[in-house]
C-alpha cells in the first residue's frame, strides 16, 4: 500500500520514508521524484495530516526512485562514496562558491534521474539522461534522418526493445526540453547566488525555489512563460 506525503505543498506517493541517520532521511517513491525541496507533509491512510518535516532542503543523493534529503547541507559523492560536508562558515565568496557547487550538483543529479515520457500506445516508462544516455539519444536521432523506422532503446530496468521511430522522436524531443530547461534554470541560479549582498541570503536558496525576475535569463522567462 502507498503512502501519501507533500513536498514544498506538492503531493507524492511513497512506499517509504526512513531515518538514515540524524542528518539524512531516505524516501522511496512510486512514480514522479520531486525536483523543488521544502517542508515535508506527511499523512495518516485516511489522509489526515500526521506530521512536518522541516530543513530536508538539500539533495544528498539520488537513486532511482530513492531520494535522500539532508537537513544540514551534506551531500553524498557518488564517484569517491564520501560525504560533501556543507561550508557554514567562511567568507561571502566563499559561501557562494560552496552554494553554486550545491546547484550544480543537485542540477546534475535530476538531469541524469531522467523523465517519464508517454509513448504512442499510452504506456509511460522512465527513461535515465546521463551523459552516456544524451549521447546514445542524439545517436538515434542520426538514425531516424537517415530514414530508420524501427530503432532498439531500452527504458530504465527493462530489457532492450524496438521502438518505433515515432517514440524515439518523443523520447528525444522529451529529454531535450528536460535538460535545456533545467540547464537553463541552473544558470540563473547561479546568477541569483552571484547577486546576494549577504551570507544568510545564500544560504536560504534552494534548488527548485522562484528565482526573482531580476536574475532571470531571457531564456528562462521564455520557458516560464510558454510553461515549457
Amino acid at each position: 500500500m502507498f503512502m501519501k506525503i507533500s513536498i514544498a505543498g506538492i503531493d507524492y506517493e511513497i512506499t517509504d520514508i526512513t531515518p538514515i541517520n540524524g542528518s539524512v532521511l531516505k524516501i522511496t517513491f512510486v512514480k514522479e521524484i520531486p525536483i523543488k525541496f521544502g517542508d515535508i507533509t506527511t499523512y495518516t491512510n485516511g489522509g489526515i495530516i500526521a506530521g512536518t518535516l522541516s530543513g530536508y532542503y538539500t539533495l544528498y543523493r539520488l537513486k532511482d526512485k530513492e531520494l535522500y534529503l539532508s537537513n544540514d547541507g551534506s551531500r553524498y559523492v557518488e564517484s569517491t562514496g564520501t560525504i560533501n560536508e556543507p561550508i557554514n562558515e567562511g567568507s561571502l565568496t566563499d559561501i557562494k562558491c560552496a552554494k553554486k557547487e550545491e546547484i550544480s550538483y543537485t542540477c546534475e543529479q535530476i538531469i541524469y534521474n531522467g523523465i517519464d515520457v508517454t509513448l504512442t500506445d499510452g504506456n509511460t516508462e522512465h527513461f535515465s539522461l546521463t551523459e552516456k544516455d544524451q549521447l546514445n539519444l542524439f545517436g538515434k536521432q542520426v538514425q531516424i534522418a537517415s530514414g530508420s523506422t524501427s530503432l532498439e532503446y531500452h527504458a530504465d530496468g527493462q530489457s532492450c526493445r524496438y521502438y518505433s521511430s515515432n517514440d524515439i522522436q518523443r523520447i528525444i524531443n522529451a529529454a531535450m526540453r528536460f535538460v535545456s530547461y533545467q540547464t537553463t534554470y541552473c544558470n540563473s541560479m547561479y546568477i541569483w547566488i552571484l547577486g546576494c549582498e549577504t551570507k544568510e541570503e545564500v544560504k536560504a536558496i534552494t534548488y527548485g525555489d522562484d528565482i526573482p525576475e531580476q536574475y532571470q535569463t531571457e531564456v528562462l522567462k521564455s520557458y516560464l512563460v510558454t510553461g515549457e
